[in-house]
């Protein structure tokens, strides 16, 4: 198996992509959902779990997107989005978002936030944010939002994933 670099210039891993995978696997992360409305009023987006914080002043986060991903275009195009932080009931939303071919807002539950981005219904919190910077690293592009607008729902369990499994409750 091909080790790791999409840079030409990039040092040869010592390792292989299923074992880096495996080993990232292992950093328990919460699950989102980024959502977006492109121009014409289409919605789009996908389950993430590569979402970070980045600054408190100014309010920033981040999270990176495949360059394959045919969401990649409506990402692009949006001005705004909104990062969904899924509840430990909502596991099939998860795996729903990360089908290809399906019309994955049908039957679910939203409504547009205060920047217009899709909020789903029933998340742990959101983050609503503007684009602020994007940066091309790798195989995946990482969006950097400023946050406009973010709640939570006090006392609700977040779905974790953990080692390629879904969690609904922190007893790993």
């Amino acid at each position: 198996m091909p080790s790791m670099p999409a840079d030409p210039h990039a040092t040869p891993a010592p390792f292989t992509q299923e074992e880096y995978r495996a080993a990232l696997g292992q950093f328990a992360t919460g699950v989102t959902i980024v959502t977006a409305q492109a121009p014409d009023g289409r919605l789009f987006g996908l389950t993430a779990n590569s979402f970070n914080s980045v600054s408190l002043a100014p309010p920033l986060v981040l999270w990176s997107l495949s360059r394959q991903s045919s969401s990649m275009p409506g990402f692009l195009a949006s001005t705004h989005y909104a990062i969904n932080v899924l509840a430990a009931d909502q596991r099939l939303l998860a795996e729903r978002f990360s089908r290809k071919g399906i019309d994955r807002f049908e039957g679910v539950a939203w409504r547009a936030g205060l920047t217009g981005a899709p909020v789903i219904d029933g998340a742990v919190a959101v983050f609503e944010c503007s684009h602020r910077s994007q940066h091309d690293e790798g195989d995946h592009v990482i969006f950097v939002g400023e946050v406009a607008h973010c709640r939570r729902r006090v006392g609700a369990s977040p779905l974790v994933f953990h080692g390629g499994r879904f969690f609904s409750d922190l007893a790993i």
